[in-house]
């Protein structure tokens, strides 16, 4: 349990020495995750399901040739793909937004650096360090953040375009 507390100290060291940026950056990397987790989660699951009705409901159409039949099939491959699609485009927000925050940390912190200069003059070097520490912080939160981010929408938005063209594909036009 003492690596638990440990911990919370780590963590709550860290958000000081970066400033009041990295909190909002802890919050967009959060959101980012959760959202994430529901895309992922999604595709494990009501996806699936989805997919399968509309396939279901396609094939016991008796007649697929029309421009109707195929009206309904586009609406219903339509249907899928903004499902599919759903919170990737917030995601991809967030990802971009991240080192946005990073950039607005490292302003900050600079300012305070200046701010100290400003009324000390460059002797007071523990002061400096404050405002180092939260110009480098966010910067470095934001950068890590975007690039945990990156990887995962990438592989979110290739999986949605591959399971869209699949069911595209599987819906058939005879009969």
């Amino acid at each position: 349990m003492l690596w638990l507390t440990d911990s919370f100290e780590a963590i709550r060291d860290f958000m000081e020495l970066g400033g009041p940026v990295l909190r909002w950056i802890a919050f967009t990397i959060f959101v980012m995750w959760v959202l994430i987790a529901e895309r992922l989660m999604y595709f494990r699951s009501e996806m699936k399901i989805m997919s399968r009705d509309i396939h279901d409901r396609w094939e016991s159409r008796p007649e697929r040739k029309s421009w109707n039949a195929h009206a309904i099939r586009e609406g219903m491959i339509s249907q899928f793909s903004m499902a599919t699609n759903r919170s990737i485009p917030m995601i991809q927000t967030l990802v971009a937004l991240c080192p946005l925050l990073g950039l607005m940390g490292t302003v900050t912190g600079m300012i305070k650096v200046f701010g100290v200069l400003a009324v000390s003059g460059s002797g007071n070097v523990r002061a400096m360090a404050g405002g180092v520490s939260q110009a480098t912080v966010p910067t470095m939160a934001g950068m890590v953040g975007a690039l945990s981010g990156v990887l995962l929408v990438t592989l979110l938005t290739r999986r949605a375009a591959r399971e869209v063209e699949f069911l595209e594909d599987s819906l058939t036009m005879d009969h």
